[in-house]
């Protein structure tokens, strides 16, 4: 009698692996969110539950816009696990310019424009692989 499991023609391993291979993948996925540093800072002063607003406003609506991409699905899939990366970018201009960036590469994002003030506060990458983007966002600190 052979031992292990009998597995079905053309399948090389067990599918409990295949499902762990597949939720390390969704492990290494990052949600990027690129907030304005001038928001919280003289003349702007905005308090800090505004600045974090933008933040939640950018990541969901990114998270919704790209909702059927399967590493969105696998991100979100994460619960407790998933990983979020919030840095800054100087100001409007900076945010801009690499909304602009990231478009001529593709990468899916939303910005987030403040209403009824019509400002851009905010973008938030879908989630990715980190190795895919890190390269568009390297220049960029951690928010503090």
């Amino acid at each position: 009698a052979a031992s292990g499991p009998h597995l079905p023609v053309g399948c090389a391993e067990p599918y409990s692996s295949m499902a762990a291979a597949g939720a390390a993948a969704a492990a290494s996925l990052v949600q990027y969110v690129v907030l304005r540093g001038d928001l919280a800072r003289p003349p702007l002063s905005w308090p800090l539950g505004a600045v974090v607003a933008q933040g939640c406003h950018a990541a969901l609506a990114a998270a919704h816009a790209y909702r059927q991409h399967p590493d969105t699905r696998a991100y979100l899939e994460l619960g407790g696990a998933m990983r979020t990366v919030v840095l800054e970018a100087p100001h409007e201009a900076a945010l801009t310019e690499l909304a602009e960036t990231l478009k001529q590469h593709s990468i899916d994002h939303e910005v987030w424009t403040e209403q009824p003030d019509n400002m851009t506060t905010c973008l938030a990458l879908r989630p990715y692989p980190k190795e895919q983007v890190h390269q568009h966002l390297k220049k960029l600190k951690l928010l503090k």
